[in-house]
């Protein structure tokens, strides 16, 4: 009996769905999967032991363009589609999740979104350095009391003259350690709910902000989240959303499209789907021949 062939961007169950990949996206598929088998694999075992994403593989990753698949080729990136994505997500977390949130998390939660919400000015002052990996990003929704209620954040914001003061503390936000720019979320008005919650574009040197310690996790180690916080972090009104469109939760969850897109490949939502397929494929291989009893 053969076992199961390796289906790609596959769901199964009642809501099946097949994405057929194109010859761009079987090349950038087995390109990825090289990259992963012969630069991410020989590194996994000394990340997981030291709890630290291997600088080198940011490197190969800014060679390779992987670092910019979320922002646009106007900025310096190398966005195709979404499906592109999720090819790449699936290829990295078959060898190493945690590796495939570092670049998710830069390039699509900071990046992605700031080119879809941000300013024509924040965009032109960000994304090329994001792009080109010159600069690192994460994005900071999820609180000590606050993760999947993004209405129930605590952070605040408070305009005070020509700056934000922000407040609060981010937890469990993958990338923190490393980044140079945080896209921070924080609400400016409690009593507006939703539409009281706002984006502040956050670089590493504001005053008062910590990018914080890392906290240890398990399944996504290189780098661990951190738990970022700050008193008093002044961020200059021009990093702000505030009174743009995108204010409120739809800027929240820049995921919603490329979330569909991706599938199983999410690892930058969830790493488990790309872990059990990479659990089940060689298993199953390795189970179909086996005979547990002889045959009568």
């Amino acid at each position: 009996m053969e076992g199961p062939k390796d289906p790609g961007l596959v769901h199964t169950g009642e809501d099946a769905m097949h994405v057929d990949l194109s010859e761009e996206h079987q090349i950038l598929k087995e390109t990825v999967r090289r990259f992963a088998q012969q630069e991410i694999e020989p590194r996994v075992a000394a990340m997981d032991r030291d709890e630290a994403f291997d600088e080198y593989l940011w490197d190969k990753g800014r060679d390779l363009g992987f670092v910019g698949m979320g922002i646009g080729t106007a900025y310096g990136g190398s966005f195709s589609d979404y499906v592109s994505l999720g090819v790449m997500a699936e290829e990295v977390s078959r060898v190493d999740a945690g590796v495939a949130v570092v670049f998710g998390a830069h390039s699509v939660l900071c990046g992605n979104n700031i080119e879809r919400n941000g300013t024509p000015e924040q965009k032109d002052r960000y994304l090329p350095r994001l792009a080109s990996g010159e600069r690192r990003g994460c994005m900071g929704i999820t609180e000590p009391e606050a993760g999947s209620d993004a209405l129930s954040i605590r952070t605040r914001a408070k305009k005070d003259g020509s700056v934000y003061v922000l407040s609060g503390t981010k937890m469990f936000i993958s990338n923190a350690p490393i980044a140079d720019t945080a896209l921070i979320y924080a609400t400016t008005d409690p009593s507006r709910g939703h539409a009281g919650l706002s984006a502040f574009i956050v670089e590493k040197d504001f005053p008062g902000y910590n990018r914080g310690k890392a906290c240890p996790s398990w399944g996504s180690a290189p780098p661990p989240p951190a738990r970022s916080s700050w008193r008093t972090a002044w961020c200059p009104r021009r990093t702000s959303w505030e009174g743009r469109r995108a204010r409120g939760c739809p800027s929240c969850f820049p995921v919603s499209t490329w979330n569909a897109s991706c599938g199983a490949a999410r690892p930058w939502a969830s790493p488990e789907p790309p872990l059990m397929h990479l659990c089940a494929t060689p298993g199953s291989a390795g189970s179909f021949p086996r005979r547990s009893y002889p045959s009568r």
